[in-house]
């Protein structure tokens, strides 16, 4: 929940700034345009929008926080579709405040539009590699099991053989959480390496809000995980004990 409340802040406080502020420094590409350019473009129209923009974020993900903080399980899928759309919106909308490449009729200038393809395709390529990481952070641990071991599916996950597990068992608590190491954390979902008071670092796939949770210990160190509810986290932890023994 705290992730996206400082996020959604940021993105407000950008609104403001840019809106009501002028910092028109917080655009970019504007902020590094020739003065001689910086005449041909309607600043206060596109401070508009980019506030606009940064108030709808900010209010999407504010509401997300809180949906968190009250327990609700949201889906990420259409929040992430959202900020794309708008993202996108936002890049080719701000053009039209641009009297460098639109004249005064709202005609394209000639050869203005190569302008468009290298930005758009960085941000798409941007926006889709941002998509599929938080998705994939969101998404509740999966796992398969072989006769070498048990594999924790997506990133961070890894193979544990049968022969390398020292200890398994079933803990109804987390242990204390200093620092995110290399990991994200997404709303109550922790995945990656994060540093603990009581074992140092330990590799998590963890969502804090469903105990309990499987504490696997193997000759290259710790990770704990669960499933996407109770029952089936307590199978996958019935099944590698029958494997261990």
């Amino acid at each position: 929940m705290l992730g996206f409340i400082i996020i959604s802040v940021m993105f407000i406080f950008l609104g403001l700034g840019v809106h009501v502020f002028k910092w028109h420094f917080l655009i970019s590409g504007y902020n590094t345009m020739p003065k001689e350019k910086k005449v041909n473009v309607d600043i206060e129209g596109l401070a508009r929008l980019v506030g606009i923009y940064g108030y709808v974020i900010g209010g999407m993900l504010l509401l997300a926080g809180v949906l968190f903080g009250l327990g609700l399980k949201i889906v990420l899928a259409p929040v992430i579709i959202i900020f794309i759309v708008l993202t996108i919106y936002l890049l080719i909308k701000a053009q039209k405040f641009d009297g460098n490449i639109f004249d005064e009729a709202g005609k394209m200038r000639k050869g203005a539009g190569k302008q468009f393809i290298i930005p758009l395709s960085i941000t798409a390529i941007a926006l889709i590699l941002v998509a599929v990481l938080l998705t994939s952070s969101y998404k509740d641990t999966e796992v398969s099991f072989s006769d070498e071991g048990i594999e924790i599916h997506g990133m961070y996950g890894e193979i544990y053989s049968w022969e390398d597990i020292e200890t398994v068992k079933l803990m109804d608590e987390l242990p204390t959480i200093e620092l995110r190491t290399n990991g994200s954390a997404l709303g109550s979902k922790l995945k990656g390496h994060f540093r603990t008071t009581e074992h140092g670092t330990v590799k998590l796939f963890v969502d804090k809000s469903i105990p309990p949770f499987i504490y696997l210990e193997t000759v290259n160190g710790i990770t704990i995980f669960n499933m996407g509810n109770a029952n089936d986290t307590e199978s996958v932890y019935n099944t590698i004990l029958n494997e261990i023994d």
